[in-house]
């Protein structure tokens, strides 16, 4: 190996749950080494433009409450959420909030002094904070990047994590990087806390930004851990069609544009969502975003229109994000429609977590996106996913702390590294592949397909560089979405299927979970997560 470090617990992530963890680690006395395999800026977190949904006793709407909140998620979830993540998380939510102000982030205030709040789609009342109007994202990453920075907390950018390492004992003992010019070295820690994000890229189009490309979901899989929910992608229902455009991230259009009056009208002007949902515009991301290509299929259209025209003079203040993306694209939105379609934008599944980090690997933990708590269950309820990673990363570090402190994490000794080598499918062929076969609206003879044509295509390649470990986690992330999805015979929130249209909740009111054997295949491990109904 080329070099090596050293730590209590090794981030490998920069978003909000990875740098969230690494300040309350530090604060616990820990030594932190944080890993980002580009800058620390350049995660899903500050691409979240609509906010964090927090009920706060000081300040909420009249008959809100944090029940609400609870009940407002396991609905959105469609059965397959755990109500003690959700009650434990949503409850830890104010103080977590009053956590990240302490830390520096500033959060849009009414006339009245109190923190401005809007509502979201499945949300019963307004209790989404923001920040920037449309950029609570930006601002929660520049106030963690810089108390990371300010708190000399060590981070090593351009780094990519290849694979977590076990000492002599079984147990993590940390795990093997490349840095910029792709040499290997070893990070040593007895605990190494996944914090990676999200898939967006296992589709050609997606919210998420280059970087997002399912690294914890593989690292985990292929460290003995297990993943769960993994054909639960939510597609976004509102980003800004561009026909023609570049592939890859595409801008988004928040969901708190329609909170604010915006309404969704088809090629021919008609109400999108009239009669599809008691909550209309507001309904969950699920049910719009089907709604969506379903009136797009209808009108022979590759797209429907946001109407925010409603929102006046006031737009580009409220949404300046938005607004500079619009125009870019030469879109005014004061005076016409912004031509919007779905694209792939949350994995609500992920590595089997508890509401504390912890995974069944003794010393691997996660958190955000990547990890699987039960908060979202078959689809994530508008701007939990800040909230999630806000509170999660938090108690993850605590884990750590005791976990260290009672003796169940130790220092062990890492025997000879070897560079792995994995298969690998060509990242073009590999998006159209997923998206063409695995978006919204799926079936088994298209997912059959995927499958075969993933496996003829897969090459194994040592992952030398960050572009190989890269295409080795999307390749094994999309074979476990592939799998998930052909189990899962029926359709439940975000897990659409055109052959088995109805929800089943005597079969299906479970998790899918899977791991890899002792050979290096997927296996459903037979003990699905039994969920509680909303």
């Amino acid at each position: 190996m080329s070099w090596e470090a050293g730590a209590d617990l090794l981030v490998v992530g920069t978003g909000v749950a990875g740098l969230t963890a690494a300040l309350r680690a530090r604060e616990l006395g820990l030594r932190v080494l944080v890993v980002s395999k580009d800058a620390v800026s350049a995660g899903n977190t500050g691409w979240a433009q609509g906010g964090i949904a927090v009920v706060r006793p000081d300040e909420l709407d009249p008959g809100d409450s944090l029940r609400k909140h609870v009940e407002d998620t396991l609905t959105a979830g469609v059965g397959l959420c755990s109500r003690t993540a959700v009650r434990d998380i949503l409850a830890d939510g104010a103080a977590a909030i009053a956590r990240l102000r302490a830390a520096g982030a500033q959060f849009d205030a009414g006339s009245d002094g109190a923190l401005a709040r809007t509502r979201e789609g499945g949300h019963s009342a307004f209790r989404v904070i923001h920040s920037g109007g449309d950029a609570t994202g930006a601002e929660v990453q520049r106030a963690l990047s810089e108390a990371v920075r300010g708190g000399g907390i060590p981070v090593l950018e351009q780094h990519c994590v290849v694979e977590v390492l076990r000492g002599d004992n079984g147990a993590v003992a940390g795990a093997l990087a490349t840095d910029a010019e792709s040499r290997p070295g070893v990070l040593h820690a007895p605990a190494v806390l996944l914090a990676t994000g999200g898939l967006g890229q296992l589709y050609a189009a997606t919210t998420n930004p280059e970087v997002s490309t399912a690294d914890g979901i593989a690292l985990a899989l292929r460290a003995g851990a297990s993943v769960a929910d993994l054909e639960f992608v939510q597609f976004h229902p509102t980003v800004l069609y561009m026909p023609g455009g570049p592939r890859g991230r595409r801008p988004l259009i928040t969901e708190a544009v329609r909170g604010e009056g915006a309404v969704l009208v088809d090629v021919r002007g008609q109400r999108v969502m009239r009669g599809e949902h008691p909550l209309a515009d507001l309904a969950p991301r699920d049910v719009v975003s089907a709604a969506i290509n379903r009136r797009a299929a209808e009108t022979g259209a590759e797209h429907v229109f946001l109407d925010a025209t409603v929102i006046g003079a006031g737009f580009p203040k409220r949404f300046p994000t938005v607004y500079a993306a619009c125009r870019a694209a030469g879109i005014d939105p004061l005076h016409e429609p912004i031509p919007v379609a779905s694209a792939a934008h949350y994995s609500c599944g992920g590595v089997v977590s508890d509401v504390d980090g912890r995974t069944s690997v003794n010393g691997l933990y996660a958190a955000g996106e990547v990890a699987c708590t039960g908060l979202h269950g078959a689809n994530r309820l508008a701007s939990n996913s800040l909230l999630e990673g806000l509170v999660v990363g938090g108690r993850a570090a605590e884990a750590v702390a005791r976990d260290l402190g009672c003796g169940l994490l130790s220092r062990t000794t890492i025997g000879e590294v070897m560079q792995p080598a994995m298969a690998v499918v060509d990242r073009d062929l590999l998006q159209r592949t997923m998206s063409r076969h695995a978006g919204i609206g799926r079936d088994d003879e298209g997912m059959s397909s995927a499958t075969a044509t993933l496996d003829r295509a897969a090459i194994v390649r040592p992952l030398r560089t960050r572009q190989t470990v890269e295409d080795s986690s999307l390749t094994l992330t999309a074979q476990a979405l592939l799998a998930a999805a052909r189990q899962r015979a029926e359709s439940r929130g975000c897990h659409r299927r055109t052959d088995f249209t109805e929800t089943d909740d005597l079969r299906w009111r479970r998790s899918t979970v899977l791991r890899l054997d002792a050979s290096g295949w997927l296996i459903h491990t037979g003990v699905g997560i039994a969920r509680t109904a909303a």
